[in-house]
């Protein structure tokens, strides 16, 4: 409301350890998902009558039934829907499952997109994908917002310190941050995240096979403070994903003054434009030699990374500046007029 758009949220109930994240907009929960592969929920046509007509939907993700259901009701009333792809349409995320969603395009989902106002990407390089299936709608570039901290006082760890923060997952690629700690003899690794029990044993195992036990850490899943504090206590954040769509861990990152290191299966180049990070190869020997040149520069060229990163989050992406930008994608998608600078067609 802060910006002039009254929203409301429908979504399944929580689970028992999920949580909002916020407390200002209106929560519709709809009916448990009946069946998990295709999100079916029951009744969900009943809960978006219940909640009434809003001058537009917006739709988060694909593939899944809520979606569908969304963008056909939408069609239904003649209300104007745009579509987040989340990622979906990169070629790797077709890969999986591939089968399925061929047939998924086929009888849906290519409906739903072409219909769409307007497709939301959250990057220039996920909007060529997405224009490579052959679709044309507008596409409006709006990365994805990060909470700028309350204090951002930035204080370089006296031990170099490498850190990972996200979904464990063999794309990650993890495993590169502890064996290029093999050429970092006082550097320390710390880990933080989870979900994945079995590759989380590999680099554990990997590390106890290296002899690198005590100087990697697994903090497992962090939230609140817990996490602010950790982030803190990184000289550096490593993110050697083979590919990510956007990658909010590293906004998060600068927004705590922390460079970043990232991979070219994510669209951070401007971390080297911006002179805040370093955009590179994801090989094992270019991460080795950016490792070991980071863990060479002084204090004061890690704050001043910082300061340049922290800069360039609260203009580019703080939750102020994208949702200015989120808030006029919906006057042009309700009212028309001008098109947006960010908006393509």
């Amino acid at each position: 409301m802060s910006m002039g758009v009254d929203a409301s949220i429908v979504c399944h109930p929580l689970s028992a350890s999920g949580h909002l994240i916020g407390s200002d907009v209106e929560i519709k929960f709809s009916e448990p998902i009946k069946e998990p592969r295709f999100g079916y929920i029951p009744r969900l046509g009943k809960t978006l009558n219940d909640v009434g007509l809003p001058d537009i939907y917006h739709i988060q993700g694909l593939w899944q039934y809520p979606g569908h259901k969304m963008a056909s009701f939408a069609r239904k009333h003649r209300v104007p829907y745009v579509v987040t792809l989340r990622g979906m349409m990169y070629p790797q995320a077709l890969a999986h499952s591939a089968k399925v969603k061929k047939v998924s395009l086929a009888l849906y989902q290519r409906h739903d997109l072409v219909h769409a106002a307007a497709i939301q990407c959250t990057c220039e390089e996920e909007m060529e994908h997405y224009r490579a299936m052959g679709f044309k709608n507008p596409v409006a570039i709006i990365p994805n917002p990060v909470e700028m901290p309350e204090s951002a006082v930035r204080v370089i760890p006296t031990t170099f310190t490498i850190g990972y923060l996200g979904r464990l997952h063999p794309r990650k690629r993890v495993e590169r941050l502890i064996y290029a700690l093999q050429g970092l003899p006082n550097a320390h690794l710390i880990i933080i995240g989870g979900n994945d029990e079995v590759y989380e044993q590999f680099l554990r195992n990997e590390a106890s096979r290296l002899g690198l036990c005590d100087r990697v850490e697994f903090a497992g899943f962090l939230v609140g403070e817990a996490k602010a504090d950790a982030i803190r206590s990184l000289s550096v954040l490593a993110v050697p994903s083979d590919f990510e769509n956007f990658g909010n861990i590293v906004t998060e990152a600068l927004s705590y003054k922390v460079p970043v290191i990232a991979s070219k299966g994510m669209p951070w180049q401007v971390l080297t434009e911006k002179d805040c990070g370093w955009w590179i190869d994801n090989d094992q020997s270019t991460i080795n030699k950016t490792l070991q040149a980071v863990s060479e520069l002084s204090d004061e060229q890690l704050i001043a990374m910082g300061e340049r990163g922290y800069d360039l989050v609260q203009r580019e992406f703080s939750v102020e500046a994208l949702g200015e930008k989120m808030r006029d994608l919906y006057r042009w998608v309700f009212e028309g007029g001008e098109l947006p600078e960010f908006v393509y067609v």
